[in-house]
């Protein structure tokens, strides 16, 4: 057997176990949750932990210090955000009847005087329905406990989970130079030079992307939270921060977030002084998040295109559902350095350069 047989056979042997990789994981993705969740956070609080082992601390302390400040986060974020939003939730409710006759007498005339489009919509009937059914919509939180207490399996089954996650985490971030080490182990020694460059060359895109990314959401939440408080709005904070989580998928937090400023605004019902605060908040922040944010923290250099970022997050969250969701952007990163692989085997290629190569 030639060497280049010999290659290609390795080529579809390794191509083989990709495939049956991709299969076992779509096979198990209902249990992986736990598992991913663990990773990806396990490798956004590695340089934490390696910094704190580099300042004398041992690393099962440092750890543990990580998981800890991390649990308290979002702890706090869901105590926060959670009785706002259905606060917010709730005064939506009552106030989308007048908001729907505002707009009957202010928008719709002017639709129709400019665009020629009838549009109005029936009040009457929404306020009749939110009248039967206001007492159920207050009872939102007692009904979900209800349902919880009833589906007893289910709630184990979200609480393991949730113990499990910090487990798995402890137990990655314990071991990650060891499981590091044992990966560069496995792979065969000819290899190892191109395996090494390309691993790092991933780690270099998802790291940029990921802590830079998590950098300017967490910027951008303080900028919403403060500069809406500043323009008056009630609900300045969970707005302020769902912005800049949203920030994440490229455009959509954007619009997300000023749809939800809007809404705030409205049902504030202080006049136009809240909303032109919200715009002129949310074109400062575009403005900061294009042209400094996201260059500095993120760079330009990383090659996921906004749109790319988009496709994956829903090919990939409709194929594995969560799960895919918590992996697209790995994926993505291994996938790019891949095709600049191939691009520079492509430009280097015999077939490229219109030279004959060499026969078996």
């Amino acid at each position: 057997m030639t060497p280049r047989r010999a290659d290609r056979l390795q080529t579809a042997a390794w191509a083989a176990a990709g495939l049956a990789l991709v299969g076992l994981f779509w096979l198990l993705s209902p249990i992986l949750t736990p598992f991913v969740v663990a990773g990806v956070f396990a490798y956004i609080c590695d340089p934490l932990v390696g910094w704190l082992v580099r300042r004398r601390l041992p690393r099962p302390l440092a750890v543990l210090l990580v998981i800890l400040i991390a649990c308290l986060v979002l702890v706090a974020l869901t105590l926060v955000l959670v009785p706002m939003v259905y606060r917010e939730a709730m005064t939506l409710a009552q106030r989308l009847p007048d908001l729907i006759e505002l707009f009957n007498h202010h928008v719709s005339p002017k639709l129709r005087q400019h665009l020629g489009v009838q549009l109005q919509l029936d009040a009457s009937q929404l306020r009749k329905l939110m009248t039967e059914n206001w007492s159920t919509a207050q009872d939102l939180i007692p009904i979900l406990l209800a349902h919880l207490k009833t589906g007893g399996l289910a709630l184990v089954g979200m609480l393991a989970n949730l113990f499990l996650i910090p487990v798995v985490m402890f137990y990655l971030l314990q071991d990650w130079p060891r499981l590091i080490a044992g990966l560069e182990r496995a792979v065969p020694r000819p290899w190892l030079p191109r395996t090494l460059r390309i691993i790092g060359e991933i780690d270099s895109v998802l790291s940029e992307f990921l802590r830079g990314q998590l950098s300017v959401m967490l910027l951008l939440a303080v900028f919403y939270s403060l500069g809406l408080w500043i323009a008056g709005l009630n609900f300045a904070l969970p707005v302020g921060v769902l912005t800049g989580l949203l920030v994440f998928i490229p455009y959509v937090g954007f619009g997300g977030g000023l749809v939800l400023a809007i809404l705030a605004a409205l049902l504030q019902g202080d006049g136009w002084s809240p909303l032109i605060g919200v715009a002129v908040v949310y074109t400062i922040g575009q403005v900061v998040e294009s042209f400094a944010l996201t260059p500095y923290l993120v760079g330009e250099r990383i090659g996921l295109h906004p749109v790319v970022v988009i496709f994956a997050l829903m090919a990939f969250g409709q194929l594995f559902g969560f799960v895919g969701v918590l992996v697209a952007l790995p994926v993505s990163a291994a996938l790019l350095v891949g095709l600049r692989e191939v691009r520079s085997a492509w430009f280097s290629s015999a077939l490229y350069r219109g030279h004959p190569g060499p026969r078996e």
